[in-house]
This record gives C-alpha cells, structure tokens and sequence, in this order.
C-alpha cells in the first residue's frame, strides 16, 4: 500500500506530469492518419430512432427483450495520441417483442467529458475525477441497464428506451473504479469483479455485490506496476485473478499517448485464486509464462480441486506505441491451475486467433460443453479487411462448426440466448451484429446456436462501427 506521503507526491506532480505530455502530444501522427478514426470506424454524428426495421428470416417468437452494444463513437475529432479504447461511449441496441424489430436506436453516453466538447448535456450522478467516458460493456445488474468501464468511471444506468438516467457508484458502496466484466454466479446471483485504477499503482480490488447490485464487500489487493486486468473468472469457492504483462507506462503517459498502459517484460505473470466469501485476501498465485488474456470464456473447479480457465490468449499485446489492441493471437486456450500455487498448465484448444469467447451463461462456474467465439483476421489488421469467421465449439467432442459471413462482412461479439430457463444447454440462438463495409449498412444477425445456420437478419441501414461488448437484456 503506498502512504500518505507518496500519495500526496503523486497528486502534486500529476499536474506537471499532465503539461509535458500535453507538449508531447503535440508531436504524435495526425488524427487523419489513425486507422480508428477513418474507415469502418468512422464514427456516427447522428443518434437515430428507425422503426418497423425490414427483417430476413423469421425472429423466433420467444425473444422478448433488446440486444443492446456499446462502444467507442468519437464527439467531433478524436486527436493526437487517440486510442481505440478511449472513444466517448455510444450504444447502439434493437427492440424484439412478438417476432418484430420493433427499433433501433444509437445514444452517446452522457458524459460530462462529452459536453465539454460540445456534445450532449451530461447527465448527473457521483462522478470519481478521472474522466467519465463509459464505452465497454451493458450488462443487467440487479434490474438495472448498466453502462459500464474499467479502471476510472463509476457505470452509468440507461432506461428502456437507452437514453443515459445518471451515474451509479451502486447506492454509494463503490468506493473506487469498476470494472467492464464483473460476472454473475448462476447459483447464487452474486456478482463479483476485479477492478484496477489509472492512479493507483499497488493495489487493485475485489468487488462482491449481491443480485440486487448492493455491494457486500471491497478487499484490496497487493500489486505492482498497476497492471491492466481487463477480465476476470469465476468457480464455485474463488474469484480468479488474472495479473500479466500489461502495465501502466508513465514514459507512454508523459510521450502524450492517452492509453499508458504497455507491454512489460520485468513483469510477473502470474494468476491468483481469491476466495469468494471474503474470508482471505491473499490470493494463492500461480506463475504462468507471459502473456495477455482480455476475455474469459469460462471457468470452473475440479472434483480434485483443480481449476480450469478457458481463454484467449495473446503472445503479446501493446508492445509499443499503437492506436489499437495489435498483437499476436495465440487462439483458444484451457489453462489449470493446481489450486495451491503451482505453475499455470496452459493446452491449445483451437490455435487459429479468436476472440469474444462466450458460454451458455446458465452454465458459467460449471463443468460445461460449449463456447462461442469471433474468428480474428489472419493478418492481425484491425481494419477487419480479412476473413472473420465465427465459431462454435463442442469441447466434449473437440468438433468446431463454422460460419463464414461473406466478403466484406464483418462480425462483432455474438452473445448465446437460450430457447428457455428449462432449455438444455446450447439449445437457443446465438445473436450479434454483422456489419458490411461494402454497402455500409449493418444487420442485428440471429442463428441458430447449434449449427449457426442464420434464423433472422433485422437490417439497419448504416454502418454501426467496430464496438466491444454486448448482451442480450429480456425484457423481464
């Protein structure tokens, strides 16, 4: 834990620190030259409200609820030293009741960041001082449409029809920053999260809230560097930590980058095991060899007290200074742990590069069958110019069915929805959007979950840009 007097050194140079690399930023390539200001990811200038939306297919008559992305939608020019990640947060979601679309509707987030720019007035709510730019993930938490980050902004509450309400620190109980991916146990409702903070170096925090959204308890945890922990995992007795080589830069910060965070090989790459309940908060840490992990498929424990991660993986990511998440993908991984502080045992499911894995999340913290996940271009151009497969994976079988998407037609993250609460694993739909560069339009996508054959395509007449994470939010 750093004292006072360190935290207060901290504070007063901040301000130096920010004028130096306001200098440097001076000196970066052009906005017109970052590939996440142009192209496909051109951003939106308009918040549209389409109804009666055209649809292919049939939409099955079950769904009843909105599919619902976010992601970065720059207000005006984004900048020098403008980073992918940091884009103002605009979420982009379609009604379905009765076998229709009934709209689509896109809304900026209302930043206090945004109408310093021009934008939108900002909604109120408790604000923490770093920055309240929310552009990663939606997630239902206790009832509540919830726009969330990581590592600075508390998350923001959307209404039904996705317009921004006020900023949400959960009644007061979130002392610090959130995180983009807190998960939801099936068996007990809690949700439990690994958040860090830009500021703070040392310490990152275990997050426990029960499925009203009331947080129980924050315990910190000891550190170095102030890693980047994008994702966490879950079993049925820990929380598990995922401590790797992404960390803070102050030479990235000062040279006037806006994401600091790189690529660092004097750090330890290790994962921790957190008991959920509470009742310790030294994790039992693993080593494992270098590398970087932004998302968690599932995870879950052993009969013999192992734990067992399925993962994507990366050789390395942000090695230098770079507008994006370049890096070399390692594919779908099975990582185990022996549960008492041995080395990480990594095995390769599928070695072509993927992302966005997701499971039946009725399943997440159990043994289980199937994973959901975006193929990565084989070039690694984050322009998504090459082929992006989509994939589902039979781990029982180790049988991998495809789906090719066309030319020109690019695929985001594809969340699982059962047929039913009752429904056997995997028997539902799989939904996501699907954008075409070559007519710059886009289409919510529905297939079938098992042999990803398309049920229904609801058309949206623009192109919706390259975004991170969404979910399926039913209406009850």
């Amino acid at each position: 834990m750093a004292s006072v007097i360190e935290k207060t050194i901290r504070k007063a140079v901040t301000p130096a620190i920010q004028a130096v690399a306001s200098i440097n930023r001076t000196r970066l390539p052009k906005a017109a030259d970052n590939p996440f200001l142009k192209g496909i990811h051109t951003p939106l200038v308009t918040e549209h409200t389409l109804e009666n939306l055209a649809v292919t297919g049939a939409i099955p008559a079950e769904l009843d609820g909105r599919y619902i992305r976010i992601g970065p939608n720059p207000f005006n020019e984004g900048g020098k030293g403008h980073h992918w990640f940091l884009g103002d947060g605009m979420v982009h979601g379609v009604r379905i009741r009765n076998g229709k679309a009934e709209w689509y509707r896109n809304r900026y987030i209302r930043s206090q960041n945004l109408e310093e720019k021009g934008g939108p007035e900002a909604v109120g709510g408790p604000r923490r001082g770093f920055g309240d730019t929310v552009n990663t993930n939606i997630l239902d938490i206790g009832g509540k449409t919830l726009a969330l980050v990581e590592a600075s902004s508390f998350p923001v509450e959307l209404d039904d029809d996705l317009e921004s309400v006020a900023y949400s620190n959960f009644g007061g109980g979130l002392t610090g920053s959130f995180t983009a991916h807190p998960h939801r146990c099936p068996a007990t409702g809690e949700y439990h999260a690994i958040c860090y903070d830009g500021p703070t170096q040392d310490t990152i925090r275990h997050v426990a809230m029960d499925n009203a959204g009331t947080v129980l308890r924050e315990t910190d945890i000891a550190v170095r560097n102030g890693p980047s922990i994008h994702d966490c995992a879950l079993t049925e007795n820990h929380v598990v930590i995922l401590d790797l080589p992404v960390t803070f830069s102050m030479q990235a910060l000062i040279a006037g980058h806006k994401f600091p965070y790189r690529w660092n090989r004097n750090h330890r790459a290790r994962v921790g095991l957190l008991p959920r309940d509470g009742s310790s908060s030294e994790p039992v840490w693993h080593a494992v060899d270098p590398c970087y992990v932004f998302h968690v498929g599932n995870s879950f424990e052993e009969s013999d007290g192992r734990v067992t991660i399925d993962l994507c993986a990366y050789e390395t990511i942000f090695d230098g200074d770079m507008a994006g998440p370049y890096g070399k993908a390692l594919g779908l991984e099975r990582w185990t742990l022996d549960g008492k502080g041995g080395k990480v045992v990594r095995e390769t499911i599928d070695g072509a590069g993927q992302e966005f894995p997701r499971p039946d999340e009725r399943y997440f913290t159990k043994d289980y069958r199937y994973l959901w996940t975006m193929g990565l271009p084989d070039d690694g151009d984050l322009e998504f110019v090459a082929p992006m497969p989509f994939y589902r994976h039979d781990l029982s079988t180790g049988r991998r069915v495809q789906r090719d998407f066309g030319d020109g037609r690019i695929p985001g993250e594809f969340v699982f929805v059962p047929r039913s609460d009752e429904a056997p694993e995997g028997d539902g739909w799989v939904m996501g959007y699907v954008i075409d560069r070559n007519s710059g339009t886009s289409a919510l996508e529905i297939l079938d979950a098992m042999s990803l054959e398309l049920v229904a395509a609801v058309h949206i007449p623009h192109l919706i840009p390259p975004g991170f994470h969404g979910n399926w939010i039913a209406a009850s």
